[in-house]
């Protein structure tokens, strides 16, 4: 069972009707583009098949009340919360994360109205993979449609200005200074192609991507270390790469070129040359990348995720020993290349394999964090998929 008709048929019990509409949104792979979009650089993701499905039916009060079906197979019921007294601060937890959307929403002029949700999901939480997002851009398109703009009127607010919406919901309810790559890849990713999209200008591509055409495929691989931006160094990284900037006098660190990098590492203090290095190499990377997928060259992308993930490692240090493992054992049985996604401290990483060596390439993963003692990591081939939208 999908998790929209899972989400449909809980409500139903839960409600003894039938939910007005269900909206689902994807996780995302992001397949090269890591700490650029708050630094108004470029990224490269896709949807997953994975998604989070919100089934919502109308309430005659201004009232959200939220049911989500939890990891450990049992519903979860947050307080309900009055949509006029919705604050920073108000709601924790799981919680806050409708509560966010509704009152970013509330406070951008949408009519929110009251509402009854119930949430499934088969996004791995806390696996880098944008639960988080997912849940939330599902929860914005459904309290959008439920105040009178449907994505499909001329009313509605553009996916562009979504996004926008469910960031400021993690930014300043939730309290997570994420950027807009997860939001945009939810909502604005198509199957069977990247999203190659410039952060600063809103422009965007969708880059044909089908590798397993090409006799490849992309893995990705949950480590099972949990993250959170809210806990890590992500935090001090946005705003050392923000303090570069101001340093170099520019806008943000999206305008300092390849070739102009050495320059402005010279005039910088130690401690914010490499995130600099990082951020600058990795836009960089990013616009190799595509060309190289306009191309169909695709096994050449390999070298382009290692040198991600050696940059992440050593300039960003956000990596961990968890995704440093998956990378190097991906590798070692003859991956293309690999590299951790996401955030990091924790999560996922990615490996660019021949299809003919998958089995290998999982075994010795699998070999290699079994021998560190590690829970065993969850393995699956990452598929681009369509992106959030209303399921029935």
């Amino acid at each position: 069972m999908s998790p929209s008709e899972r989400a449909a048929q809980l409500f139903a019990e839960a409600h003894d009707r039938a939910p007005d509409a269900v909206f689902s949104a994807p996780g995302r792979v992001n397949l090269i583009g890591e700490h650029t979009d708050y630094n108004d650089g470029f990224v490269l993701p896709f949807a997953l098949p994975h998604r989070v499905a919100v089934a919502i039916g109308h309430r005659e009060d201004r009232v959200l009340a939220a049911t989500t079906l939890g990891d450990d197979g049992q519903l979860h019921t947050a307080d309900e919360a009055a949509i006029e007294e919705l604050a920073p601060g108000s709601h924790t937890g799981w919680a806050a994360f409708p509560a966010g959307v509704a009152w970013a929403l509330r406070e951008a002029g949408y009519p929110v109205a009251g509402a009854d949700l119930t949430i499934v999901g088969e996004v791995p939480t806390g696996a880098g993979l944008s639960s988080s997002h997912a849940l939330q851009c599902a929860i914005a398109l459904a309290l959008l449609d439920r105040a009178g703009f449907p994505q499909d009127s001329p009313e509605a607010p553009s996916l562009a200005r979504v996004a926008r919406l469910v960031q400021i919901s993690e930014n300043d309810f939730v309290g997570a200074p994420t950027g807009l790559l997860d939001q945009t890849a939810s909502l604005r990713c198509v199957e069977a192609h990247v999203l190659f999209h410039d952060v600063r200008s809103g422009e965007s591509e969708q880059v044909p991507f089908d590798p397993r055409g090409a006799g490849l495929e992309l893995l990705a691989i949950d480590t099972r270390a949990k993250h959170s931006h809210s806990e890590s160094g992500y935090g001090d990284r946005r705003k050392g790469c923000e303090r570069a900037a101001e340093l170099l006098s520019v806008k943000a660190l999206r305008d300092v070129s390849v070739d102009e990098l050495p320059a402005a590492l010279d005039a910088l203090p130690e401690e914010l040359r490499p995130l600099v290095r990082h951020a600058v190499t990795e836009n960089d990377r990013v616009l190799r990348t595509v060309e190289l997928l306009r191309a169909d060259r695709y096994a050449e992308v390999g070298p382009l995720l290692d040198a991600s993930h050696t940059s992440l490692r050593d300039d960003y240090r956000v990596s961990c020993a968890e995704l440093d493992l998956a990378a190097a054992s991906a590798k070692s049985a003859g991956a293309l290349g690999a590299r951790m996604i996401g955030g990091g401290f924790g999560g996922s990483a990615i490996a660019l394999i021949n299809t003919a060596d998958r089995d290998a390439v999982e075994q010795a993963v699998l070999r290699a964090f079994a021998e560190q003692n590690l829970a065993e990591p969850r393995i699956f081939t990452a598929v681009p998929s369509a992106g959030a939208g209303r399921d029935r």
